[in-house]
């Protein structure tokens, strides 16, 4: 349901780059090429990383699929550069939320392309909205809609899930 709800928000198409940052084995950049683009699957983890690109090439994705080693929490400007020009983006991070990432994101009067959508899904509440602030007031995204899925029944833990557009 979480993915399917994301694939929704984030509407992928043929032609476009979105970046997975915090991308794991690949949860959401599998669904992500499926339905056309080309993902770019950041992770600081080289064995999740090497696992997803296996888990690409098993599923016929790997010419849609690219993935690469860095510490999203220590992502600035340049790092993100580096990554070329993203159409979209998705954001799954840990519990310590997107912190680093969401403030090297470039402000709307920076003349730098930044992703026109981004579906930011998290499992700390705290750590979306703090991060919400950031993309929201400092760099001129608009908060489209936000909900939670129960994914942990019978605990007080929900994945949130907020979608952002310029």
């Amino acid at each position: 349901m979480l993915v399917r709800r994301a694939m929704m928000l984030l509407a992928p198409k043929a032609g476009e780059r979105i970046a997975d940052m915090f991308c794991g084995l690949g949860n959401f950049t599998l669904p992500i090429a499926q339905l056309g683009a080309h993902v770019i699957g950041v992770e600081g983890s080289d064995a999740l990383v090497r696992r997803a690109e296996k888990n690409a090439r098993h599923n016929g994705l790997e010419n849609r699929c690219e993935y690469q080693v860095a510490n999203l929490f220590e992502a600035d400007a340049a790092s993100l550069a580096a990554l070329g020009k993203i159409d979209k983006m998705l954001i799954d991070p840990p519990r310590e939320g997107a912190d680093a990432l969401v403030k090297a994101l470039p402000a709307l009067d920076s003349g730098i392309d930044a992703p026109q959508r981004i579906v930011y899904v998290s499992c700390n509440p705290a750590t979306l909205a703090r991060d919400a602030a950031v993309l929201v007031h400092e760099k001129a995204y608009h908060l489209r809609g936000a909900g939670i899925a129960s994914m942990f029944p019978h605990t007080a833990h929900v994945e949130s899930i907020a979608f952002f557009e310029r």
